[in-house]
């Protein structure tokens, strides 16, 4: 590869429409210009690949957004962060009403390594040359002030430069290094392209090795899967990615996790500026077995006493069988003593309700950040049924009630998609 890298504008190119014929057009363009050799990389702004694509519409920019958007990732004000379905996140779904007619947006190509693979063969059969070609678009960057260009589409290029297994100058290997080399060879793009030169293509010279025969495998390899993004949930997706699984792995459940959980837990509002909560959390076979059996025996006592047949009293206990299978169990518990009191029921009744609320509160803090750690959970009613068993079970201080108790553990499978729920049936406005 060479030493020297070059960047040469290709200038020239006409205000592009639906139908034009955009590799004709840039490889004129380019010949006319600063010429094209082998191993040279074409840098082209998506924009005119979307008007030439026939991909801008008349609409308002929101309905567009909600068209391509297909998770919202961040919102803050009228400023949405959304996966497209590429995959690709970035601001309002790439969806841009600059440089377009008035009352008209320009959207994302639909594919835009095909994009870049039909650029480059037929760029490379009018120029007879050796070709890669990268579709950029301009993207924010989580912790970063300002955007760049980054490649959403490739072909010819190699996207990755992995460095993995290789050892450095002092002869450390090298373990999860991959250069992501396209979004480098973008954003050197842009600096000649800018936003307000008119220049929407340019030509990369001195990166020949990065040029392949095939088409490869396009910008979508720098889309990171989601079972390894570790920012894969936006702030958007917080709290709807707490779901109860009732299958888990094996695994054992990390104990910084668990605090961590609690940490966010114990954030929860509360009355009289109290701290009701307490979390028993039971780590060892032993203590979920004996609190288990415990419960059991006492659910047994009570169903059998209300009538029920043995065959019967069978199928309502097996409801607790989610936390014989969960590796770890958290029991939340109740302490009201700051509570006040009153010399009628009603206040007393409402005082309690206001600790119970709070409980509330906590439990669903935990369960979201345990959700948010990768990590599945159940929250089921089955200690309030038998109080006094669960509290000797786990020989809790006095004040503790349990409230129900919490699988925890890694889901065995990823849980079913939540029915569709409509906000304006659990809402009464006045």
């Amino acid at each position: 590869m060479s030493e020297q890298l070059t960047v040469l504008a290709v200038p020239g190119l006409p205000e592009i429409k639906a139908g034009d014929d955009l590799a004709a057009l840039i490889a004129d363009a380019a010949l006319a210009g600063p010429g094209l050799l082998d191993g040279d990389i074409l840098v082209v702004t998506s924009k005119i690949v979307s008007k030439a694509e026939d991909r801008v519409i008349r609409s308002d920019r929101e309905s567009a957004i909600d068209a391509e958007t297909v998770r919202v990732v961040a919102r803050r004000g009228p400023t949405r962060i959304s996966q497209t379905r590429h995959g690709l996140v970035l601001a309002a779904a790439g969806v841009d009403e600059s440089n377009t007619a008035p009352g008209t947006v320009v959207l994302l190509p639909l594919d835009p390594d095909a994009s870049a693979a039909r650029l480059r063969k037929a760029v490379s059969e009018r120029s007879g040359v050796r070709l890669g070609v990268i579709v950029t678009d301009t993207m924010g960057r989580p912790w970063r002030a300002g955007q760049t260009d980054t490649a959403i589409g490739a072909a010819g290029v190699l996207p990755l430069r992995d460095h993995r297994g290789q050892a450095d100058t002092f002869g450390n290997v090298l373990e999860v290094t991959m250069a992501a080399v396209a979004d480098e060879i973008a954003a050197a793009a842009d600096l000649i392209k800018q936003k307000t030169t008119q220049i929407p293509v340019v030509v990369v010279r001195g990166l020949a090795g990065l040029v392949t025969d095939a088409s490869g495998p396009g910008a979508t390899a720098l889309i990171r899967p989601a079972a390894e993004d570790m920012f894969r949930l936006g702030a958007a997706d917080v709290v709807t990615a707490r779901r109860t699984v009732r299958e888990f792995t094996a695994a054992p459940v990390p104990a910084d996790a668990v605090s961590r959980a609690i940490a966010a837990a114990i954030t929860a509002p509360a009355p009289h500026h109290s701290q009701p909560w307490r979390f028993a959390v039971l780590e060892s076979q032993s203590a979920r077995t004996a609190l288990l059996d415990d419960m059991l025996a006492a659910w047994r006592a009570d169903l059998a006493a209300d009538g029920f047949t043995p065959e019967q009293v069978a199928r309502r206990v097996r409801r607790g069988d989610v936390l014989r299978r969960a590796p770890l169990i958290i029991v939340p518990c109740l302490v009201t003593d700051a509570a006040h009191a009153y010399p009628d029921d009603r206040r007393n009744a409402a005082e309690r309700t206001m600790f119970i609320v709070s409980m509330g509160a906590a439990v669903e803090n935990l369960l979201v950040a345990l959700a948010v750690e990768g990590i599945g959970s159940c929250w089921v009613s089955s200690t309030l049924f038998c109080r006094e068993a669960a509290a000797s079970a786990l020989r809790l201080p006095a004040a503790w009630e349990p409230m129900g108790a919490i699988g925890v553990g890694y889901p065995a499978a990823p849980p079913a998609q939540r029915p569709p729920r409509d906000p304006q049936e659990f809402t009464l406005r006045r």
